[in-house]
């Protein structure tokens, strides 16, 4: 296990995913920087006439409905379409699901289409998987432990992966569940860390899709390389605004030892 999702970077780096972000405006720049610094190829397109021709070409697809608009809801549902049609991986976030109706809806709606993974943090994950009423805003209000009924519950349910961030993240399957300790709590001072997290799980799926480094490895790959990243960009910055461009950094700098001495991963 170990081995599999530690190759998974050199792999990422070696093929350089292009990555489909229909993501929320305030975190496009961000998480575009956050796929270059990690070695994938973003793309932002989200417009219903372009989103589903699209995400046939792409290496995968993230649907983020962070900031909403009647127009990107449809060229989200237009995205997944075309990523079904072509067997591209695709990532549902779902960004404050439970607080507000129509996003909630939306969420509800389209994880039966079976997106290849799903992440988000434990409030997200409680709310769609219908055991709870969400947190506030894009903040949890559950705890990650709290969330592991309802991430086997949509793993059993969709067949994804299911990632639940926090202090120690979360990544279930239909045959496996891992603990991953890594980050630091700087990394809630900086918006669209959360958000790129999911663009960087698609990346990591859409690099490793044909290759014998599962779903789930690649998932937590993604997870691991963002956490580590957070705990160099600590070490050298002191406030948000350093800790952003050392992160930066350090997505581009790590490589797969570096992130395996700074990462603890269990399975239970």
């Amino acid at each position: 296990m170990a081995d599999s999702y530690l190759s998974a970077l050199n792999i990422l780096r070696e093929t350089t995913p292009l990555v489909q972000c229909l993501t929320n405006a305030v975190v496009m720049q961000f998480s575009a920087n956050v796929l270059l610094a990690a070695g994938a190829s973003p793309a932002m397109v989200d417009t219903p006439a372009e989103s589903a021709e699209f995400a046939r070409i792409a290496n995968a697809v993230l649907i983020n409905p962070g900031t909403p608009s009647t127009e990107q809801y449809q060229g989200m549902h237009n995205a997944i379409a075309g990523a079904q049609a072509a067997g591209t991986p695709w990532v549902l976030d779902p960004v404050a699901v439970g607080g507000l109706s129509q996003r909630t809806e939306f969420a509800a709606g389209v994880v039966e289409k079976h997106p290849t993974a799903i992440r988000g943090n434990a409030s997200e994950v409680v709310a769609l998987a219908g055991l709870g009423a969400g947190g506030r805003g894009v903040d949890a209000t559950d705890t990650v432990e709290a969330a592991l009924e309802a991430a086997q519950l949509l793993a059993q349910r969709t067949g994804a992966v299911v990632a639940v961030s926090g202090a120690e993240d979360l990544i279930v399957s239909t045959e496996r569940t891992t603990w991953l300790r890594s980050g630091d709590p700087m990394l809630q001072l900086v918006i669209g860390t959360g958000c790129s997290l999911g663009a960087l799980v698609a990346a990591y799926l859409g690099a490793t899709r044909g290759t014998d480094i599962s779903a789930h490895d690649a998932v937590l790959a993604a997870h691991a390389h963002i956490g580590a990243a957070g705990q160099l960009a600590a070490q050298r910055s002191s406030s948000p605004g350093s800790f952003a461009v050392a992160f930066i950094d350090a997505l581009y700098e790590l490589d797969f030892a570096t992130i395996a001495t700074l990462c603890s991963i269990r399975e239970a």
